[in-house]
């Protein structure tokens, strides 16, 4: 139980730096430019944390424990883009289907970095968890 509650916490800190870093440097004059006039002043870090930990979960789950018992971090790259451009796609593509304005630009640019991100991090967590063994 103490392996896997030190993976899921280094796993979040791979996936808070990595995320925070795009959405405070790299990315943040984008989504500025195209959502800014649905954008809050102060995000709700109730839910964006709900979200973390529920999707660092899901990476765990599906993704780098399974990987981890394979020893493959092919796998644990592929699983874990798969997941990440799902479940940002369910996000943006429910948003391009129901909200007014809702840019493709941003669905197309959220799929990718979900993607990227659900695989940088799964690497992280294939590493964590292997020197953590």
């Amino acid at each position: 139980m103490l392996y896997y509650l030190k993976l899921y916490a280094s796993t979040f800190a791979a996936f808070f730096l990595i995320d925070m870093i795009w959405l405070g440097f790299v990315a943040r004059t984008f989504y500025r430019q195209q959502i800014g006039f649905l954008l809050t002043e102060r995000p709700n870090w109730t839910a964006a944390f709900a979200f973390y930990f529920l999707f660092v979960a899901g990476l765990l789950v599906f993704v780098i424990v399974p990987s981890i018992g394979t020893g493959s971090l092919r796998k644990a790259i592929l699983l874990g883009a798969f997941f990440g451009l799902v479940t940002y796609a369910t996000y943006d593509l429910t948003n391009l289907a129901t909200v007014a304005k809702w840019p493709i630009a941003v669905t197309i640019v959220d799929m990718l970095w979900g993607a990227t991100l659900a695989a940088a991090v799964s690497i992280c967590g294939f590493y964590a968890g292997r020197w953590l063994q």
